[in-house]
């Protein structure tokens, strides 16, 4: 039997999940905080015993990332892989990279200066979605309503030190219930799929919001656009985000490479830790 390594940097349902479901299943399971790795450019795969298979759960896009790129170098098989998780976690590239294969998005903008990004606003008319190019829970998501939410939002954008402040990533509002869909796609399947609602006096449906989760059918239509979404990307154990247009149908709006499961796990019945397990099983023997 194969030895699964779970790596962390902050213990949460899903890494506490996944570990015990490996118990269960009498799997040779280690579970290593990623902040207590160091490597150099002479590591060997034997500097680590992180067996066959590693599922990265690093909740840091940035720690995940490389932590995942120097296991990768050391030859180890990585769930994610680097390249997986270099697309999912930047929303620019996620947005090319589903243009690029036929997959209904949102239509996205983007801008390399306030000023550029102010013009652009003006242009395309209200109301237009602000997002941060990296980050996730819907932290620094913005609606922009009018010129004068435009003007304060770039200008607080401005006052960053971050240089990914200044690249603007600008997505059409899209016309939809107050819900979107969530996808727990694993290899080829769809696990899991569940509504994301809306808490009250709050439009973005993100559960750890307050939004409220419910499990969703999977339709034929749900399961060709999340499955062909997750193959653009790279594949693997993604969390592929949906909403309901009312003309267009089914758009994905982003695509998460460390998917949360709380939620979908309290609400829908499918062993979600179980099949991400056998699938780690799965590519460890490939």
């Amino acid at each position: 039997m194969a030895k699964v390594c779970l790596i962390y940097d902050k213990m949460r349902f899903e890494e506490k999940t996944l570990y015990q479901k490996a118990k269960k299943k009498g799997i040779n399971a280690l579970i290593l905080d990623g902040k207590t790795i160091s490597l150099n450019t002479d590591s060997k795969r034997t500097s680590l015993q992180l067996g066959d298979i590693v599922i990265q759960r690093s909740i840091s896009h940035f720690r995940g990332l490389y932590i995942t790129s120097c296991l990768e170098f050391l030859d180890f098989k990585v769930i994610n892989k680097f390249k997986v998780g270099q697309i999912c976690g930047n929303k620019l590239i996620t947005s090319l990279t589903l243009a690029k294969h036929g997959v209904p998005t949102p239509k996205t903008h983007f801008a390399f200066s306030a000023d550029s990004a102010i013009e652009l606003i003006n242009k395309t008319g209200f109301p237009l979605v602000l997002k941060p190019i990296i980050g996730s829970w819907g932290r620094g998501v913005f609606p922009i309503r009018d010129e004068e939410m435009a003007n304060m939002l770039l200008e607080m954008r401005e006052e960053s030190d971050s240089p990914l402040a200044r690249l603007f990533y600008i997505q059409e509002m899209v016309k939809r219930p107050p819900r979107d869909l969530r996808c727990i796609v694993v290899g080829d399947e769809i696990v899991a799929a569940i509504y994301r609602y809306s808490a009250q006096n709050e439009w973005r449906t993100n559960v750890s919001r307050g939004g409220k989760a419910e499990a969703a059918p999977i339709t034929n239509e749900l399961e060709d656009i999340a499955l062909r979404a997750a193959r653009a990307v790279g594949g693997g154990v993604l969390g592929v985000d949906l909403m309901e247009d009312e003309k267009r149908g089914l758009l994905v709006h982003e695509i998460n490479n460390t998917v949360e499961f709380r939620g979908a796990s309290n609400v829908c019945e499918a062993d979600i830790a179980g099949a991400i397990i056998d699938y780690a099983l799965l590519v460890a023997k490939r």
